[in-house]
């Protein structure tokens, strides 16, 4: 898991050839101004999504991980938290790997958590498992999603 902000994303574009691309776009665009929905910058191995979300309690926020992506995730309307486990750590599988959408749910508990300010990002792995949305409202979100 790396959290920094955005201006110095461009520092991480050696730990995967698309992160590159990924922090030049989020970095030379109006993340506020994107409309919802998705953007490819490389095909389906680069993919932008805009999000609405609305926040949850930690209680009801899910732990996941992912396979085959990386996600970049940037909230844009007010500061998120996220809560984090290494994957190899979790165990409680709440919905199996669901290949199609690249992912699996539990039910395990985080054991440290990060504030995400906007505008700043978090970039998990998928050896990071993940509890994204603890935050209350409804915002907008930027989840890259990048092949390993």
């Amino acid at each position: 898991m790396i959290l920094d902000s955005l201006k110095n994303g461009i520092k991480y574009a050696s730990l995967n050839p698309g992160f590159a691309k990924a922090f030049e776009y989020l970095n030379n665009t109006d993340l506020s101004a994107l409309a919802v929905g998705k953007v490819e910058l490389d095909g389906s191995d680069l993919v932008v999504n805009i999000v609405d979300i609305t926040g949850k309690p930690e209680d009801q926020a899910r732990m996941e991980t992912h396979q085959n992506f990386i996600d970049i995730q940037v909230p844009v309307g007010q500061a998120e938290r996220m809560g984090w486990k290494a994957a190899d750590k979790l165990a409680d599988i709440t919905e199996p790997y669901n290949e199609a959408k690249d992912v699996t749910f539990f039910g395990d508990k985080a054991t440290c958590f990060i504030d995400v300010l906007p505008y700043e990002f978090a970039i998990f792995f998928p050896e990071d498992g993940h509890q994204p949305g603890i935050s209350t409202g409804t915002y907008r979100k930027i989840i890259v999603k990048v092949r390993v």
